[in-house]
């Protein structure tokens, strides 16, 4: 029998799983993590928390699994992308990690913009200037927090730093370097150009590692700490999105995986790499893939800061129908008609990521009058994220990707009525998952190929199954494309508003 464990560095919790090969999910373990948001458009975390959930997790494993350490063949890691995180020279955490979401570099994406050939720099590197790329997060530090600039010695992302927590080893996966702006896609290497463009010394960016690669083993200090073997197998990792895709079996081109988590990300296989500047650019994990995809701002994050804010009213009612806020949302939501009556909301509440890569806009309600209830306001943020999806399609339809099979993961998936909205506005099946339990698995099982435990990547379907299938109304077509054509029509003028947070 062959054990691994895999491990999430999530924006919102650090998530485990222990699989044994070749389909049984043993056990999930997770932690809550922290988010933080010290500037306006800011968004950091702790990464000496996602350790101590680590560390916390694994053994938790291990407990409920009945498993002695040396059943652990291999670890797998995957995490939020691309996050940034410092270490100074002798390995010490220089300041909190800024997250992917973190919208603050704004002023320097444009200075980046007067500086290189944008499309020159799509072209190279597969992605453009963009609030996303690290290039940018750093170029923001070496202005605003110039003594922490200078003294960086290692920079690399969320599941690099617990790698190398475990390890002792420096590196960075080919998604975050990809992602970061720092590969030239004609050589998949990190190209010295690019690292000059952020300003830091080039020794400070470590090797570049294949995401399935054994990075090295873990050490006696980590052993200790985490309760597993020294000398454990230890590879290199995935982005979560990435691994998330791969649990899902996005692996032929049509296939799109919508995973409806702190974001909403919308992703497709596909062969064929077409650089375009309004969508990400990732490597797949089956080697000779790629990934382009879109990831939302917000998403979950959105849904739960409306019910943490302006939901309180329905609590009691909700309580006395036994479900969670979110449930019973969805219960009101279900007695309002496509379109909400009237109000549609425009949820860049950080500003938006993919297409419009707009850092300085933030979200908006219209069409709100006093006959309006929490339940109207909620079906809108529903529809909302299902017009941005929609737009990302079209976006990816242009860029001459076809899109056909639609599947559904991760928390917000289990919501009925939202899936039902994302499939009328579609006007496609979305096929909700069974059993996937996210970017961990992706993890573990990128983990137990790259360690020869198997030789497969297609088998990581023993482990998901598909629940049902959400079919489209077409009554609901004509509401939906009406209301689609309006909520791209409401972008334009928000962003001229040039709103400014203080």
């Amino acid at each position: 029998m062959s054990y691994v464990i895999g491990l999430d560095i999530g924006t919102t919790s650090t998530i485990g799983i222990l699989i044994e090969l070749p389909d049984r999910i043993v056990h999930i373990a997770s932690r809550p993590v922290t988010l933080t948001a010290p500037h306006p458009a800011g968004a950091e975390e702790n990464p000496e928390q996602w350790w101590a959930n680590v560390c916390e997790i694994t053994r938790e494993l291990l407990e409920v699994g009945g498993l002695k350490p040396q059943d652990i063949k291999a670890i797998g890691t995957a995490g939020m992308l691309p996050a940034v995180v410092l270490l100074d020279a002798e390995g010490h955490l220089l300041r909190p990690s800024i997250q992917q979401s973190d919208a603050r570099c704004a002023a320097e994406v444009a200075e980046l913009r007067q500086q290189v050939d944008e499309q020159a720099f799509t072209r190279k590197t597969g992605n453009g200037v963009n609030q996303q790329l690290v290039i940018a997060k750093l170029l923001w530090i070496k202005k605003h927090e110039p003594e922490i600039f200078a003294r960086i010695g290692t920079v690399f992302g969320s599941y690099d730093y617990i790698n190398w927590r475990l390890t002792g080893e420096r590196a960075v996966e080919q998604n975050w370097a990809l992602e970061g702006g720092f590969v030239n896609l004609a050589t998949h290497e990190i190209d010295d150009e690019l690292v000059k463009l952020a300003g830091i010394p080039r020794q400070a960016l470590p090797r570049k590692t294949l995401s399935h690669e054994r990075l090295g083993s873990l050490t006696a200090k980590a052993a200790k700490e985490t309760g597993l073997l020294e000398g454990t197998p230890v590879t290199a990792g995935a982005a979560d999105h990435i691994a998330s895709a791969l649990a899902a079996g996005i692996a032929k081109s049509g296939d799109v995986l919508l995973k409806f988590g702190g974001s909403v990300d919308v992703l497709i296989a596909t062969d064929r790499v077409a650089p375009d500047p309004r969508m990400y650019l990732d490597y797949h994990l089956v080697p000779g893939l790629y990934v382009p995809n879109g990831c939302m701002a917000t998403g979950g994050s959105g849904l739960n800061w409306f019910v943490a804010n302006f939901a309180g009213g329905e609590r009691d009612r909700a309580e006395r129908a036994g479900l969670t806020l979110h449930q019973w949302l969805d219960r009101l939501a279900e007695t309002v008609p496509p379109g909400a009556q009237g109000v549609q909301i425009l949820p860049y509440f950080l500003g938006e990521k993919t297409p419009v890569h707009d850092a300085d806009v933030r979200g908006a309600v219209v069409g709100l009058s006093l006959a309006h209830e929490p339940k109207h306001l909620w079906r809108a943020l529903l529809e909302a994220y299902a017009y941005g999806i929609a737009h990302h399609i079209e976006v990816l339809n242009d860029m001459g990707h076809a899109t056909e099979i639609y599947l559904a993961s991760d928390g917000g998936s289990k919501s009925t009525v939202w899936m039902q909205i994302v499939a009328d506005v579609l006007q496609k099946p979305v096929q909700r998952l069974a059993g996937h339990p996210g970017s961990c698995l992706g993890a573990a099982y990128t983990a137990a190929m790259g360690m020869g435990l198997a030789t497969d990547w297609s088998a990581i379907s023993r482990f998901v199954s598909h629940a049902d299938r959400l079919e489209p109304d077409p009554a609901k077509a004509g509401a939906y494309a009406q209301g689609y054509a309006s909520f791209r029509k409401l972008y334009p003028p928000i962003a001229a508003l040039d709103i400014k947070e203080t």
